[in-house]
């Protein structure tokens, strides 16, 4: 199972509110130190975060239209466009949570799809915030993700009231059915957590956790 490189497998990730610039350069020296390839960092510190992973193989990931999805798509192309220039390879977009439930759906579609088309030499992930879906939301949510072009469906910001879970995992997998990744985030603090999501078809996992869970996974490779 790919859990034998699972360091590479996290989005190593620091994006709470009172994070300070230590707090980020820590996360920066953990990911080259420990082999996370892909870290998340607040989109003010992108430079910083830049500079302290070049010439490693760590990419730099930011936020777009974090937490609530609900910024304008022109703002949402801004900031992807502006940390792309700075030196972010990879993108985690919040879907317009709002637009989705409203049945707006070719503006959820053209949301996506236009920072995708802003940044073509990036990675891009829509964060759906499952917490806030019905079971059909989070299909359609898929469909128009896939359709909009972006490499990832994602389950979870990590700040709505609920986060990950192994069955919106297994739905959304089901859902984009090979024509784009899932991204499992938001609770993943555990080993066993970690381990479950992946077996319900996550590519990657967003945690804040990833020392605690790279502790546990090489204790349990031992025992």
């Amino acid at each position: 199972m790919a859990e034998r490189n699972l360091p590479a497998l996290i989005d190593h990730t620091v994006l709470r509110p009172e994070a300070t610039k230590a707090d980020v350069l820590r996360l920066c020296q953990e990911a080259r130190t420990h082999g996370f390839t892909v870290i998340f960092v607040p989109p003010c510190y992108v430079d910083e975060a830049v500079a302290a992973v070049a010439g490693s193989a760590v990419r730099v990931g930011i936020p777009i239209g974090f937490p609530l999805g609900g910024h304008t798509t022109k703002a949402k192309v801004a900031e992807a466009v502006e940390a792309v220039s700075r030196g972010a390879r990879i993108l985690d977009m919040v879907i317009n949570v709002s637009r989705l439930k409203s049945g707006d759906h070719d503006a959820v579609r053209q949301d996506i799809a236009a920072v995708v088309q802003a940044t073509p030499a990036v990675e891009h992930k829509v964060i759906l915030e499952t917490c806030y879906l019905t079971q059909q939301e989070k299909l359609t949510a898929c469909r128009l993700v896939v359709e909009a072009g972006a490499e990832y469906v994602k389950t979870s910001t990590g700040f709505g009231p609920a986060g990950a879970t192994v069955d919106d995992v297994r739905l959304m997998t089901q859902a984009v059915a090979g024509r784009a990744k899932v991204k499992a985030s938001g609770g993943i603090r555990d080993w066993a957590t970690t381990r479950a999501m992946l077996e319900a078809g996550a590519d990657r996992i967003g945690t804040s956790a990833g020392l605690a869970i790279l502790a546990e996974w090489k204790a349990a490779q031992t025992a």
